[in-house]
This record gives structure tokens, sequence and C-alpha cells, in this order.
């Protein structure tokens, strides 16, 4: 999932810049072999080929629907620029309805992983993409494209660091 990340910051930020998360990395490989202490008391189970299955779906949301987002903010910041606010303001309510899709479709990929922290880390993903459709300031925020990278990539770290420490 990396790759998808790092394509749509460098897509919507127009910079090439990268997100660092401080999310926790978790392996999706082969588990390491236990210790004689905990083989002794349970085996946790292996979810790394469910992680790898919904990781590879999530990419296709990042790559989708937060492509389509970056395309909507870049109307937006174009036509608020030409000091079109009518057309800044549908695309505005475009960028918005982006997150939202964004936000369900993580929800929807991550419900069926069989590890319980990936789905709660795609819930909470999911809730903050929702969150920031409703509330968009940080959108109004951006006029520019300077504006478009002091803002919205802490966003966007925010948004995608809870799944991200799993499809590293």
């Amino acid at each position: 999932m990396r790759p998808a990340i790092l394509a749509v910051l460098a897509g919507v930020l127009l910079t090439g810049a990268a997100c660092d998360s401080d999310a926790e990395v978790h392996e999706t490989g082969a588990a390491a072999a236990p210790s004689p202490t905990t083989a002794a008391t349970s085996a946790a189970p292996d979810y790394s080929a469910d992680t790898a299955e919904v990781c590879g779906r999530l990419d296709k949301v990042f790559t989708g629907e937060l492509n389509d987002f970056g395309s909507a903010i870049g109307k937006m910041i174009a036509y608020k620029e030409a000091k079109q606010a009518d057309k800044a303001a549908e695309a505005e309510k475009a960028a918005a309805a982006e997150l939202r899709s964004a936000g369900g479709q993580i929800r929807k990929e991550t419900s069926a992983a069989l590890d319980p922290e990936l789905k709660a880390a795609g819930e909470s993903s999911a809730r903050k993409l929702e969150a920031s459709a409703k509330d968009r300031a940080y959108i109004k925020r951006i006029r520019s494209t300077t504006d478009l990278d002091r803002t919205l990539k802490p966003q966007l770290a925010e948004w995608l660091s809870p799944v991200a420490g799993y499809c590293a």
C-alpha cells in the first residue's frame, strides 16, 4: 500500500513528497517463530495472507477515490485563482464527495479483514475521512498550490496513518 499512498501524495500535492506515518508498522510477511514461552501459551493467528489481500484492495481505493479527490482539489484551486467562486464551491463539494466515498470504501474493504486490529484501523481511517468531508475547514484554507502542500500533506497523513501501518 505504501506505493499507492506515495502516488496519492505525489498526485495530490504536486510535489512528489511522501508522507511519514507515526503509525506502528505491522509486517504482512511470515510470522516470526514463537519463543518457547509464547508457544506454550497459545499461538497468535496468522493474518498475513488476508491482510495482504485487504491491502491490495485498499491500494485501489487510494489510487482511485483519492486521486479523484486530488483532481477535484486541483480544479477548486484553479477556480479560486480565476475568481470563479461558484465553480470553486462545486469543486469543493466534489472533493468532499470523493472523501466520503473513500471513507466508505476503506470501511468496506477492512470490515471483512480477519485481523481485528486492521478492522479497527480501517474504521478509524474511514471516520477521519468522513468527518473531514463534513467539516471542510481545511479545504477552505487551500487557495493556491502553496497552500495545498502545507494544508493537505498533514491531513492525508492523519487520514491514512491508521491503515498505513498494516499495509507497509
